[in-house]
């Protein structure tokens, strides 16, 4: 399967970079490129690419408002690319429905790796950071969830929730509870439809919220 990319960055060089490292993989494919926040969202409208490879900080609109706009009209999935571990931006984009974060220095091949992971529909790239990434994001959120919002999941839901929590992997998840790998993409699928929530990142902070 081809993942189809389209690539926002305001810096052309860096953008060009991008768009190098990612058409030299035969898997992957750059279908536009966006200068700023705005052009990015035209372009996923009318594109209709399967992953957005999003800066944060662009000139007329953020890389956090067009993730959110890409997000909630469904148009593709979101990476973020930000200079910053755990700043505010990436706070902000990972509210608004990212798929994940990588920081820009990121070697080619872990970008490579990283945009086959989302694009495979798994959105926690590098568990050992997203576990601290998600103590940090869910620390002020308060008050937390009522844990009631749980009671519409099933006990093996439940348990898809929890390992998400933990940052774990559809594979690491299907070891862990002792499933098919595709069963644990089914049941990720119904836990973010359930709890309406736009990704596994809000699902982790979700569960890390509720202890579960």
């Amino acid at each position: 399967m081809t993942i189809r990319v389209l690539v926002a960055e305001d810096q052309s060089a860096v953008r060009a970079g991008l768009v190098l490292i990612l058409g030299s993989a035969p898997d992957i494919e750059v279908v536009g490129e966006a200068g700023d926040g705005e052009r990015a969202v035209e372009l996923a409208r009318a594109l209709r690419p399967d992953l957005v490879l999003m800066d944060v900080q662009m000139p007329r609109m953020d890389g956090v408002t067009a993730t959110r706009v890409v997000v909630a009209e469904g148009l593709a999935d979101v990476l973020v690319l930000t200079t910053f571990d755990l700043d505010e931006y990436v706070f902000g984009a990972l509210r608004a429905g990212a798929s994940g974060f990588l920081l820009k220095d990121t070697e080619a091949k872990d970008l490579l790796t990283a945009v086959r992971t989302v694009g495979r529909g798994e959105g926690l790239i590098a568990p050992a950071v997203t576990r601290r990434l998600i103590a940090e994001f869910a620390a002020p959120r308060r008050p937390v969830a009522d844990s009631s919002v749980l009671d519409v999941l099933t006990p093996r839901e439940r348990e898809v929730l929890s390992a998400l929590g933990l940052g774990l992997s559809n594979a690491e998840i299907a070891v862990r509870l002792d499933m098919a790998e595709a069963t644990v993409k089914t049941h990720v699928s119904k836990v973010l439809g359930k709890l309406e929530l736009r990704s596994r990142v809000q699902a982790a902070v979700l569960a890390q919220e509720l202890g579960v």
